[in-house]
Order: structure tokens, then sequence, then C-alpha cells
């Protein structure tokens, strides 16, 4: 079976957050941990990556002398926050799955069997984003059991609002005046057309050939999600797959609220 990544894009949105910490000085509070930003900085610069690399690499990245960036990478490998592979190169460790397993954890174990009766109904991934600052973020993500190509889509995967299906059933939840300046005005206007019927769809925004549906999924208590399917191709309208996305996103609803 082949897969596809959908957040290899995506990535790219991860790299401009590591980006935005690297600008602010890290000594701009006396509240805040040089040390601990540096270290969140580094794990961001493996997310964005997407693959394994050298502490050389990320030493450059960083913009530090390489002696703390050493002790830097050894300490998030003690907490198995970063491993290495054969080749003394460094990757995201398994620790941090444990770790956003806990994230909304009544919410994903809600929507987990949710979602995989619907990717078992429509032969596709789908797979929960939650707004997060100005980006929609992956919860969770389910594959098909079995097809000849799946797209993966893995929690941690970010975009930024208004881009693909996802981010504008997560925006258009949202009052406009707290939309996003950077907004084009296609992005304005699809997202207001997805409030007017019901669900989002695009295609190639975040991967070449990629489409994707999402539908609002809204919780007491929780910040604005989405209910999303991604696919390459589809004998079913996108209004017929955001059907079956709505039905999941109100199974979900009752899961949690009674």
């Amino acid at each position: 079976m082949t897969k596809i990544a959908a957040g290899t894009s995506a990535g790219k949105s991860t790299a401009k957050s590591a980006a935005r910490s690297a600008e602010k000085p890290a000594d701009s509070s006396s509240v805040t941990s040089q040390t601990l930003s540096r270290g969140i900085r580094i794990l961001e610069i493996l997310a964005a990556h997407g693959g394994a690399m050298s502490s050389a690499a990320i030493t450059t990245e960083l913009g530090l002398h390489r002696s703390i960036a050493y002790r830097l990478l050894r300490t998030l490998e003690l907490h198995r926050l970063v491993v290495r592979d054969d080749r003394g190169h460094y990757l995201l460790g398994p620790r941090l799955a444990s770790l956003a397993a806990t994230v909304e954890r009544d919410l994903q174990q809600a929507a987990a069997p949710i979602l995989r009766a619907a990717v078992d109904d429509l032969g596709v991934t789908c797979f929960l984003v939650r707004l997060d600052g100005d980006e929609a973020i992956t919860l969770l993500s389910v594959e098909p059991r079995s097809s000849i190509v799946s797209v993966a889509q893995h929690p941690g995967t970010e975009h930024p609002l208004g881009v693909g299906a996802p981010g504008r059933a997560v925006l258009c939840q949202l009052p406009q005046h707290e939309w996003p300046e950077t907004l084009s005005d296609e992005q304005r206007a699809a997202t207001l057309a997805t409030l007017e019927q019901g669900y989002a769809s695009s295609h190639d925004e975040v991967i070449h050939g990629l489409k994707s549906v999402a539908v609002a999924l809204q919780i007491r208590g929780s910040a604005a999600l989405a209910v999303a399917a991604a696919f390459l191709s589809h004998e079913l309208t996108d209004a017929q797959v955001a059907a079956r996305l709505h039905a999941a996103a109100a199974e979900i609803t009752v899961a949690l609220e009674g």
C-alpha cells in the first residue's frame, strides 16, 4: 500500500512557527526560560524537517554553539523526546507520541471508533483537527485498513487557517473580526462559502493532487474543531462525503455531551 504524507507541505507551517520563535529574543521576559525555549525549538525544527537531522544541521538551524546544542540534545534524548538512528542523527522520539495522546484525551478516545467507522464507510483517511492559535492542527488520524493508496495525515500536522478544507471548517466557527489579517480575498470568500454550504472542500491547496472535505465540530468547552477526510479521488461527491462527516461529528458530540 502506498501512502502519501499529507503533512509534508504542512511542515512548512511548523517551520514558520520555529522561525517565529527564533525571531523573538529568548530573554524578552524575566519569567521565560531561555534553555526551555531552545529545547522546544529543536523539537519544532525536527518536526518541520520531517526526518533525521545531524547535530551539525540542528546546530546551524539554532544558531548556537555546538556545545550548547549538544547539551540540549542530550537532555531531550534522556527524556526520550528525541532518539538517534544508526547514523547518530536525531529524530523525534516515542515519548512525544505518549504526550500527544493526552491532549484532549476524552475527545480523542470518543472520536477514534467513530472516525474508524467513517473510514470503513468512505475508504479514505479521516482525521480530527483543532484550532491552535492561527493554525489548524491534527489531533487524531485514522487510515483505511486496506487501500492501494492512502493519505497519511499525521497527528501534529499544522497548516494556516483558511488554507485547505480543515482550516476553513475551523476558521468559519470564529467571529470574522478574529480571522487572520493574512487571509487573501479568495480564502475569505471560500470560508464564507463554507458557512453557507455547511462544509468545506479543497483541491491542490495543501498537497498537489490531494482533495479534502471537512465539517465543523462544536464541543462545549473546547476550541473550534473539525472532522475531515483526505483522498486523491472518490466516487462520491463532496456533498456526500460531507454528509458522512456530519454524521460522525454528531456522534462525537453525543458521545461527549450526551
